[in-house]
This record gives structure tokens, C-alpha cells and sequence, in this order.
């Protein structure tokens, strides 16, 4: 069922429609009537979807060095000779699992990761006595190389090429959930050294795990109760307020939604949710995936072009093909710009501290405060 459809019955409660009137296509324009961004002394605010307090305190971005961490990048070369994934080395890389063919040759490659965190064969076994458990580091390990282009950064790449690329993330989502071994499947992308990556080329990463793990778990507990409670699904019901008070909206087209969540862990975090109700991103159809990939590619050129390039992370949170039916979970992408970093508080307390205000943030990225990062 599509969110925001206009005609027909309510049907179950976790499946109430938007309100009939969506905002137009592209950057969402500032709502009225709304109370102040401005935060004059710091609050604390739930995320029900993660489970967390989140500090929103706004007078810590006064720090010296807070959100300057990222640099507008120098264009790089398109082909290097010791690159690994560049065009005349594929023989440097691990077994071809998916090629996509472009003009002149291959536009994508999916190939297993020779510093594999899984190893690809064996069984699962489970091990252990008492509070001593382990078992058999099984699972799947691939790269996703995303161009041929050593220098083709997503922001500087067409809406094709990414309406490509989430192609090739569903086709490598749905052939490892084929491995009965592989109870998980996370797909990811580190851009940036201070995002986590070790190699410059542009590539995405698949990861498929023979545990559910805890972080994934909690979440599906936290939207198991909401259901229970509430008689609806949390994702679908977070859409709509998100719809109702407009602040934090960024992007919307014809499928998908993009927005800064109520209590965002982190300046600038970004939420990417399906209009229609769906648990799994292997559930999508071929006219999703595309407006995915346009989704995408537009967010990634406005956090280039607000946020000095900076490094980032995005995840695309998904449950299995075989649960993509389920009523309590609705799948989503997450984008993470890393313009602060966690530290000791962190660490010790599993809170977060948002030095940004999310309405603020979201009119930073609508264009409402000037170019580049706030001061």
C-alpha cells in the first residue's frame, strides 16, 4: 500500500494513508507556524525507533574544530595504477560475483573481499559451555565497486550511475539471502577516511552475517511494542508526523522520503523511508530502486554542496525477502555525515549528543542559512 494514496478505506490501523495533500517534488520549503529552531538551552528527545535519549545541545558546536571536519576534495585522477579497483585490475581483486556492463566495458563489479571479515566456506556450528559461546565465522563478503571512474565520487557522478548502483545493491541482496547460512544482510558505504575506508575508489560493501545482530534485534523489539501498543506500525506512523510538521523534511519524490528524525543521533542525520509499507529492500520494485537512485544521488550533491564535502556513512537497514510482508517493520536507508565525532561520553554512556539542533539542521540543508557549514 502506498502512503499518501487518496482514495478507498483506511484499512488496518499500520497502514493509515498520509494526509491526502503531499508537498511537491524536490527540496521541501520551510513549514509556518512551527515553534523556534533556535534552541536556547539544551533538551533531551526519544528516538522510539532506535531506543535512545538523545542530548540536543546546540551551544556545543561552539567548540573549537566542531563541524569543520570536512574539505571540498581535489577532482582526482580516473585511473591509477596501483589501484586495485581501477579498469586493468581486476585480476587484483577476489572473484567476480556481478558485473554490470556500461559504455566501453564494465560499469559495476561485485567481488568477494579478499580481507573478508566471513569466511565463505564451511557450516555454521555453534560452540561453547556455559557463558562461553562461539561459532563458526561463516557468511558472505563482497565490494561492490561502483565505478570504473577512480575519481568518480557519488556527488560528482549522474543519477544513473546510482540508479545503477541501488540496482546492484538489490540483485546482491537478494543472492545472499539465497545462502541459507546468511540471516542477515547489511549493505553499507564508508566515504571518507573518517567514515572508515581504506581505499579511495569509489566502492559500497555487502555483509552477510549468520546472526541477526543486537542493534537489529532491539530495533525490531522497539517496533514490536509500538505495534503492540499502538496497533500500527512505528515507521509509517514517524512518516506521517514527520509529513504533519514539515520541519525536518528535505527531499520527497514520487516513492521515497528524506528527512532529519526528531532526535537524530548526530548533526545532520538522515533518515531515506519508502512511502509504501514494506520490511524488506529486496521487496522493492524496478520503479523504486530507480527513484531510490535519484533520491540518492540528489541528497549526496547537497551534502557536498552544504556540508564542505564531508565524509559520510549510509546503511541501508532491511530485513530478509522472506519477511518483507511483516506489519511492524518498514525498511530505510540512514546517511550519516561526519562532521563530529563520538568520544568518551559515548562510549560510556551509549548516548548520543546532537550539537545540532535537527530543525536547524534540515533548514541548513534546504538552503535556508546560506552555503557551506553553519558557523
Amino acid at each position: 500500500m502506498i502512503l499518501g494514496s487518496t482514495g478507498g478505506a483506511a484499512g488496518p490501523a499500520y497502514r493509515r494513508p498520509l494526509p491526502p495533500v503531499l508537498p511537491p517534488r524536490g527540496l521541501h520549503p520551510a513549514t509556518q507556524a512551527l515553534p523556534p529552531l533556535e534552541l536556547t538551552v539544551p533538551e533531551m528527545r526519544y528516538n522510539p525507533i532506535t531506543g535512545d535519549w538523545v542530548i540536543i545541545a546546540p551551544e556545543r558546536a561552539r567548540r573549537p574544530g566542531v563541524h569543520l571536519a570536512g574539505s571540498i576534495r581535489p577532482t582526482g585522477p580516473s585511473h591509477k595504477e596501483d589501484c586495485p579497483f581501477c579498469v586493468g585490475n581486476e585480476h587484483l581483486t577476489g572473484a567476480e560475483r556481478l558485473r554490470i556492463e556500461g559504455p566501453g566495458g564494465w560499469q559495476i563489479r561485485s567481488v568477494e573481499n579478499r580481507y573478508s571479515a566471513l569466511a565463505l566456506e564451511g557450516p555454521v556450528e555453534h560452540r561453547g559451555q556455559g557463558l562461553r559461546a562461539t561459532m563458526s565465522g561463516v557468511g558472505r563478503h563482497e565490494v561492490l565497486i561502483e565505478t570504473p571512474d577512480h575519481g568518480g565520487f557519488p556527488s560528482r557522478r549522474g543519477e544513473g550511475a546510482m540508479q545503477a548502483l541501488v540496482e546492484a545493491y538489490h540483485r546482491r541482496l537478494v543472492a545472499f539471502h539465497e545462502d541459507p547460512r546468511v540471516r542477515h544482510v547489511v549493505i553499507f558505504k564508508n566515504h571518507g577516511s573518517s567514515a572508515g575506508t581504506s581505499l579511495e575508489h569509489p566502492h559500497s560493501q555487502i555483509v552477510g552475517t549468520p546472526v541477526v545482530p543486537a542493534q537489529v534485534r532491539e530495533r525490531l523489539v522497539e517496533a514490536l511494542r509500538y505495534r503492540s501498543d499502538h496497533g500500527q506500525c512505528l515507521y509509517c506512523a514517524t512518516l506521517r508526523l514527520e509529513f504533519e510538521e514539515g520541519a525536518r523534511l528535505i527531499l520527497i519524490n514520487e516513492h521515497f522520503v528524506a528527512f532529519l528524525p526528531y532526535a537524530a543521533l548526530s548533526p545532520y542525520h538522515l533518515w531515506v523511508f519508502p512511502k509504501r509499507h514494506h520490511g524488506s529492500f529486496a521487496g522493492t520494485t524496478a520503479e523504486e530502486r530507480g527513484s531510490l537512485g535519484s533520491m540518492l544521488s540528489e541528497l549526496l550533491k547537497l551534502v557536498a554542496r552544504r556540508l564542505a564535502d564531508c565524509d559520510y556513512n549510509y546503511v541501508i537497514q532491511t530485513l530478509s525477502p522472506a519477511e518483507n510482508e511483516v506489519g511492524y517493520f518498514h525498511w530505510y536507508l540512514a546517511l550519516v555525515p561526519r562532521v563530529t565525532r563520538t568520544a568518551g561520553f559515548e562510549l560510556g554512556t551509549g548516548m548520543y549528543i546532537n550539537t545540532s539542533s535537527p530543525e536547524v539542521s534540515a533548514a541548513h540543508l534546504r538552503g535556508e542559512t546560506g552555503e557551506g557549514p553553519p558557523p
